[in-house]
Formats: structure tokens, C-alpha cells, sequence
């Protein structure tokens, strides 16, 4: 789908097409890249997921959560004391 809009005084609003379709709130940060001679731009939220995701994918299927484990280590040391 192309969209046009104008820049004014070096700003732009984005269409709220592609806000809906990007789940765009008010104060989210956005994210500006150019890739390719083309502007690219993301929500940090976005980011966000993509990153859990990609770490998701090396975690074993199944396994206990690194916090969980953490906490479990740090409670048996404090009942020791």
C-alpha cells in the first residue's frame, strides 16, 4: 500500500493506517533507520519482541527460566546462612 504525506519543517506524520497496523500508541519511541536508500522505522516495543524472540529461539524447548533458577539459588544460600 502506498501512502503519500509531506515534510514540513523537517516533520511528517505517519499515516494512521500504518499506526493501527504497527500498534502505535501516543509516547511510544520510534526507532529511525535507513537501509538501502530507504527510511526504515520501528517502535522500540517492537524491537523489544524481536529481540525476546530471537534469544526464545536459543533457549532449550522446556527448559526453567534463568530468574527462576537464579532465585531458587539465592533462597537456599540465604536459608543457609
Amino acid at each position: 500500500m502506498n501512502i503519500a504525506s509531506s515534510l514540513s519543517n523537517g516533520r511528517t506524520v505517519i499515516p494512521s493506517i500504518f499506526r493501527q497496523q504497527l500498534n502505535m500508541q501516543d509516547g511510544d519511541q520510534l526507532i529511525w533507520n535507513t537501509r538501502d536508500g530507504e527510511l526504515v522505522v520501528t517502535t522500540r516495543r517492537a524491537q523489544l519482541a524481536k529481540a525476546q524472540a530471537l534469544f526464545q529461539s536459543f533457549a532449550p524447548q522446556n527448559s526453567p527460566s534463568a530468574a527462576d533458577q537464579l532465585m531458587a539459588e539465592r533462597r537456599a544460600a540465604a536459608d543457609s546462612e
